[in-house]
């Protein structure tokens, strides 16, 4: 569980609380939806979530441990995985080099880690004919596959996704939100998905709607 306490934000200069007493529990489980309009605070609250930022006040909680005593670096590295709208995948990296660096970076020896990173690309829909390619040479939904596979690298148990169909038409953009909703539902992930699309939103379990730095379910 990701547990949001009562936290506020504002940008450095500025007297204005992008984030006014936020508070949520995200769940293992479950595909968590927020939704609101571009300003609203969503991205901010992600990163917080994420330990890209800290709050101003309040607390986040990952199973109980705060944030604002953790090493931030293997939070990010251990504990939670992001998805961005734009893929963000290394291009000059295979297919299969991409979901291996995570677990390279955790230690993972690089044969052990391709043996791993193959299994899950199989679970996403990428086939073993394209482990060598290089992302430019794939489709948006590919690439995005392919994301969520380098997100499972790390075992971590939280992935926050940024707008993860943004950039997709609508068939691959159901089938991404029919994976991640497959990990919560079987695996059970604690997802959570930033989006400006209504339809994901629905194809979600819970719902919480941001809107001028506030939160509610």
């Amino acid at each position: 569980m990701l547990n949001i306490d009562n936290v506020c934000y504002s940008y450095k200069n500025s007297d204005r609380n992008v984030l006014k007493s936020v508070s949520a529990n995200f769940e293992g489980g479950k595909l968590q939806a927020i939704v609101g309009p571009s300003g609203s605070g969503k991205t901010t609250l992600l990163s917080i979530m994420a330990g890209l930022d800290r709050p101003k006040s309040g607390n986040v909680t990952i199973d109980g441990d705060d944030l604002a005593t953790m090493d931030l670096d293997k939070y990010r590295r251990e504990r939670i995985s992001m998805i961005f709208q734009a893929f963000q995948l290394f291009p000059l990296l295979t297919v299969i080099e991409n979901v291996c660096y995570p677990m390279e970076l955790n230690g993972v020896k690089r044969k052990d880690a391709q043996v791993h990173a193959s299994k899950l690309l199989e679970s996403v829909g990428i086939d073993e004919g394209k482990h060598k390619r290089y992302p430019a040479n794939l489709s948006g939904g590919e690439q995005q596959r392919i994301a969520i596979a380098r997100s499972l690298s790390s075992d971590a148990k939280i992935i926050l996704a940024d707008e993860p169909t943004g950039n997709l038409d609508r068939e691959n953009g159901e089938a991404v939100i029919g994976i991640l909703k497959k990990l919560a539902h079987e695996d059970g992930y604690c997802v959570v998905i930033v989006t400006h699309n209504l339809d994901i939103a629905g194809m979600s379990d819970v719902v919480f709607r941001m809107s001028d730095g506030e939160l509610v379910k």
